[in-house]
């Protein structure tokens, strides 16, 4: 017997190990973000008509503290974005590489309520984050009065999305 055959019985066996090893994981399914919307009792709505989820599944928001300026209201704005969304958001560290980042510029009436959304940058990647950030800012809305504050009564917010397709508001960071 050679010196190699012991070593290549080894390496065979090895080998054997690996692939099998390999070959038994199941393959993760990405989480999705968005729950499931169950219809309600005697509803002839489908849940795949791309509606976003029930009001039941969303926290009831206080009414919005009125703001002195805008950079307070962007603050209050982010703030009211993460508790109008608490499974589609975190507030954690932002992670070095994001998915994606698309930036929403929002015009208001004078109650708070979205009068118009512009989308500033949409991303390369990952674009439905961008309808995801437009959910959310929907979800958020009344963002309280605006009359104290100068016109036009508009702000953006960047949405820092993670692997998850989590986001943070930029004006959170």
């Amino acid at each position: 017997m050679s010196f190699i055959e012991p070593i290549r019985r080894w390496g065979a066996r090895l080998l054997a190990l690996s692939l099998a090893a390999c070959s038994s994981s199941v393959p993760q399914r990405e989480p999705s973000p968005w729950p499931t919307p169950v219809p309600a009792p005697g509803s002839t709505s489908s849940p795949d008509r791309g509606t976003s989820p029930s009001a039941a599944t969303n926290p009831k928001l206080a009414p919005a503290a009125a703001s002195r300026n805008w950079d307070e209201f962007r603050r209050q704005a982010g703030q009211r974005l993460v508790a109008a969304n608490p499974q589609r958001s975190y507030t954690g560290a932002v992670p070095d590489v994001l998915l994606a980042i698309p930036v929403i510029t929002v015009e208001l009436n004078a109650d708070g309520s979205i009068r118009r959304m512009d989308v500033m940058r949409h991303p390369k990647q990952a674009q439905d984050t961008t309808q995801l950030a437009m959910d959310a800012l929907r979800r958020a809305a009344p963002f309280g009065d605006v009359t104290r504050l100068p016109k036009p009564w508009k702000f953006s917010e960047t949405f820092l999305f993670n692997d998850d397709r989590l986001f943070k508001p930029r004006s959170l960071d």
